[in-house]
């Protein structure tokens, strides 16, 4: 019941626009890219640890000027997988590690248009660095012995934009990035609160001291 409440408020949001209120326990962020506006809506209610981190980057513009710099599609069907994109290894932008929140606690899913935080081998390396999928992508939820990844809200508006970064030509990379890598970069402009005040963090931002 408590995720059929979610999935709901999620439905009604998709139709507001940026001077209308959000549902209770939603927080949504504007993504400015080259691309267009992608919009998300942030699980702050069953997702309160993972989305305080998102937007900790979003006040204090440490996702501004980033890119979207990957995109996984399936294989057997190319139209779908996910794209990732944030602060990606510039280690002046992350912020500290926080808890992890998996699915299995948060009881939310890897659906079509989820954000979910991206992290490598340590779940302390999820910080800065998110996907959005296209299509359900259920191997990325919890199961036993696996932790899996923290989904912690949903698009509600772009994902024309998304499924266009999906599409663009990849190569390069290793690991689970193999071939992944996309030959040129979606620049994330900005990234900005649609509700609420921000609440920056305080912390230095030394990336600025060289930005043109």
């Amino acid at each position: 019941m408590r995720l059929l409440l979610s999935i709901l408020a999620l439905v009604m949001l998709v139709g507001a626009g940026p001077g209308d209120a959000p549902a209770p326990g939603l927080i949504r962020v504007r993504l400015v890219t080259t691309f267009g506006p992608i919009v998300l809506a942030l699980d702050a209610h069953h997702a309160p640890q993972t989305t305080a981190n998102f937007l900790a980057y979003v006040d204090d513009q440490r996702l501004d000027g980033t890119h979207f710099y990957r995109a996984a599609r399936r294989k057997t069907d190319p139209k779908f997988g996910f794209i990732q994109g944030g602060t990606q290894t510039d280690a002046r932008r992350v912020l500290p590690t926080f808890p992890f929140e998996s699915t299995a606690k948060t009881g939310l899913h890897h659906l079509d248009a989820t954000i979910s935080m991206a992290h490598g081998t340590s779940l302390k390396s999820a910080g800065g660095n998110f996907v959005l999928t296209v299509g359900a992508v259920p191997s990325m939820d919890a199961k036993p012995g696996y932790l899996g990844y923290a989904a912690f809200g949903h698009v509600v508006a772009g994902m024309d934009v998304v499924r266009r970064i999906l599409a663009m030509p990849t190569g390069g990379g290793y690991d689970a990035m193999k071939d992944q890598m996309l030959f040129d970069p979606v620049k994330l402009i900005r990234a900005e609160r649609l509700d609420g005040v921000a609440k920056p963090t305080g912390r230095p931002r030394p990336w600025l001291l060289f930005a043109r």
